[in-house]
């Protein structure tokens, strides 16, 4: 099955049966396609995706069997796997016991409180379930318990049982900057380098950028690519949108030089330092690739010098408390990049016993490796410390919400997430995104998604361990392809992303506990809900008080017309640009089209795909003129001050410039449905000829002070 302007066969219905099954598990067998086509699933889609549910459907056999399996499930376990509420409901919690036992439930606080909830008077037939009858009770959670993290407890005359249960706020709060229009950077912080960068930007600089930003040019945020970890032995992955973890920094960030211990050192050990980072910085100033590798090799080195330093009790005191802190979580993952360093990547080369986490096998290396283990903590509360530094610079130097971080879909399908998660992570499948207009062929971004019921058997912690990490030195979070907490396109190994379908999760539980975390450090949420969007969805979003994402050439009528100003969404993030395109000065000159078409990513003929994009790219310049915004026969420059300007003329409350438009940069940072057959992530921040701009050169350029004057809200 493709997706193309091409005749296509219909695939046949599924078996009414097969149809059920998949309903059942929120497995979609059919959607509407980008060019608003009504398309089937074929039952090899379907059938494989259940099977990475874990549930069988290779013939009618099966189906039947998995059907009853579905229907007998909750009355199989005494309480919910995990119930989510929001602040100020009062839902019904069915309790399963032997038929004719009595039952009792009470709540156990967070705080170490206890409430008992009271019994409804509601008949439910009993079920018989492996011989034996099985009766529901029904109780009443109550609708004043604080928001957070508690568990309700059950005891019958026969049995007890707890679930995690979770008290969310019904909207998020929304911080006091909201109440007016403000702007900020947006970087791709490994790019942008001073002259003390290692060959790439790290959390120094971020901090030194949040100052100028907010001294110099007077903006709020700083938006920073995900700073998840990668691996710890070459190569790395250079998408940051593809970490082996979620919840844990890539300690390619840490700035050693800001290492308190490092002040102590020998002299000889300091001038080890200075010689590995001398020809690092040296390579700053010169027109290249980013090569993570080397960077990673010489400050490991030095890292490893850094650690062996004594540390002050306090210091020690404080390295402590991070790891009973982070717990099992920092155990694993650490002792996942030991066994790496050990074994190689990927982890199919490692013995089986390192696979099971029961094994003693691998209790006694976790013992052997105490050492590494406890360096790659280590490496974790350094580049705690020093994000907690760029949060509080960036809000003392005047910035309303500072960094704002942003977290990926998902991870790399060899990585410590997927070693330490177990089954909460799919097997058999991977994320991506159905065929659409910037990418024909559909996507595969190689990530294997959660799996919505053992999620929720864990109780959420997995989700929420991670968003506390990514919010903990915070004052905005934007979550990438936020339609991943309703639903995701799975495919199945072997299948193209065409052949994929979507997956839905329980959005109220997963947006609900986003808002908790993010409410409790006081950080606002920013989803990106660009491509194929369910239309309420954005409603809801907004009801929960999630911002969406609005980007000037995407933002369109249900005609295809450009959206005027006033229009726009209020509660967005606005921006001219992302991530996934050139810089404007490139998207206006079509080099995204050149590039596709030189890279094979086109699926209709490059002349037919460049009158579109023309097409669309003066539509929406056709608008700017209308509002006397851009001049007849504009410059490059200022068609992009025009286009910022035209920001500030919408209700938006957040508006985002990303620093390559302010230097003139022309490269695109990702092609998507590339690899190595374009530089990806590995792109310098450099001006319009291709020289690179350090940070220390950003204050004096006149570009990046008229852009500024364009994006500065008018008060």
């Amino acid at each position: 099955m493709t997706h193309s302007d091409d005749q296509v066969t219909p695939s046949p219905a599924l078996p009414e049966d097969l149809a059920e099954l998949a309903r059942r598990y929120g497995v979609a067998t059919e959607f509407w396609d980008w060019q608003g086509r009504q398309r089937r699933i074929p039952a090899a889609t379907v059938v494989a995706v259940l099977a990475a549910l874990g549930v069988q459907a290779a013939g009618e056999q099966q189906v039947r069997e998995s059907l009853t399996a579905a229907d007998d499930a909750p009355w199989r376990r005494m309480l919910p796997p995990t119930v989510v509420v929001r602040a100020g409901q009062s839902p019904w919690v069915p309790v399963h016991v032997p038929h004719g036992e009595t039952v009792v439930v009470r709540v156990e606080l967070e705080d170490g409180g206890r409430r008992d909830l009271a019994q409804q008077d509601h008949w439910v037939e009993p079920r018989r379930v492996d011989g034996q009858l099985v009766g529901e009770a029904t109780f009443v959670v109550p609708d004043d318990l604080p928001l957070g993290w508690h568990t309700l407890r059950a005891r019958s005359d026969s049995t007890e049982g707890t679930c995690v249960l979770v008290v969310v706020p019904a909207v998020l709060d929304r911080p006091t900057a909201l109440d007016q229009q403000r702007w900020g950077l947006m970087v791709q912080l490994y790019s942008v380098c001073s002259r003390e960068s290692w060959g790439m930007g790290d959390l120094a600089d971020l901090a030194e950028l949040s100052s100028l930003g907010a001294r110099d040019l007077g903006a709020d945020f700083v938006l920073v690519n995900p700073l998840h970890a990668a691996e710890p032995i070459p190569p790395m992955e250079p998408s940051p949108y593809l970490p082996t973890t979620r919840r844990f920094v890539n300690p390619i960030y840490i700035r050693v030089e800001d290492i308190r211990e490092v002040a102590y050192l020998p002299s000889t050990d300091r001038a080890l330092l200075e010689w590995q980072a001398e020809p690092l910085r040296a390579t700053v100033t010169q027109p290249r690739e980013l090569d993570r590798d080397a960077v990673w090799a010489a400050k490991l080195s030095a890292l490893e010098t850094v650690w062996t330093a004594p540390r002050s009790p306090g210091r020690q005191a404080a390295f402590d408390a991070f790891k009973v802190r982070e717990g099992q979580g920092l155990v694993d993952f650490a002792t996942w990049c030991a066994l790496a360093e050990r074994f190689g990547l990927p982890p199919s080369k490692w013995p089986a016993w390192a696979h099971d986490h029961s094994s003693q096998e691998l209790q006694r290396a976790r013992v052997e490796l105490a050492e590494r283990i406890d360096l790659h903590c280590w490496l974790q509360w350094v580049a705690d410390e020093q994000l907690a530094t760029a949060q509080r610079v960036a809000r003392d130097a005047g910035m309303a919400y500072g960094v704002m971080h942003d977290l990926a879909v998902g991870v790399h399908p060899d990585g410590a997430d997927a070693w330490a998660l177990g089954e909460a992570l799919a097997r058999g499948v991977t994320v991506g995104a159905p065929p659409d207009a910037y990418n024909q062929q559909g996507q595969d971004w190689s990530q294997p998604p959660w799996r919505p019921g053992t999620l929720a058997e864990l109780g959420y912690a997995p989700y929420r361990d991670m968003l506390r990490t990514v919010l903990r030195h915070a004052g905005g979070i934007r979550i990438d392809h936020i339609i991943g907490l309703f639903r995701l396109w799975w495919v199945p190994d072997g299948m193209s992303p065409a052949e994929g379908t979507y997956v839905r999760y329980d959005h109220e539980a997963l947006v609900g506990i986003l808002c908790l975390e993010a409410q409790r450090a006081g950080a606002v949420v920013v989803g990106e809900d660009l491509g194929t969007v369910e239309p309420w969805v954005r409603d809801y979003l907004v009801e929960r008080g999630v911002l969406g994402t609005s980007v000037l050439w995407f933002e369109k009528d249900s005609g295809g017309v450009p959206l005027r100003p006033e229009r726009w969404r209020e509660l967005c993030l606005a921006t001219v640009t992302t991530h996934d395109m050139p810089p404007s000065a490139g998207y206006l000159a079509g080099e995204h089209i050149d590039l596709r078409e030189r890279l094979g990513v086109l699926t209709r003929p490059v002349e037919e795909e460049t009158a579109a994009d023309e097409a669309d790219r003066e539509a929406v310049l056709r608008l700017l003129r209308e509002l006397s915004l851009l001049p007849e026969n504009a410059t490059e420059r200022e068609t992009v001050e025009a286009l910022h300007r035209f920001l500030t003329w919408t209700p938006s409350r957040l508006l985002g410039m990303a620093l390559t438009d302010a230097v003139g940069e022309r490269r695109t940072q990702n092609q998507p449905g590339t690899y190595n057959e374009y530089p990806n992530w590995r792109v310098p921040l450099a001006d319009g000829s291709g020289v690179p701009v350090l940070i220390e050169e950003l204050r004096t350029r006149p570009r990046v002070r008229s852009l500024t004057e364009a994006i500065t809200p008018r008060r």
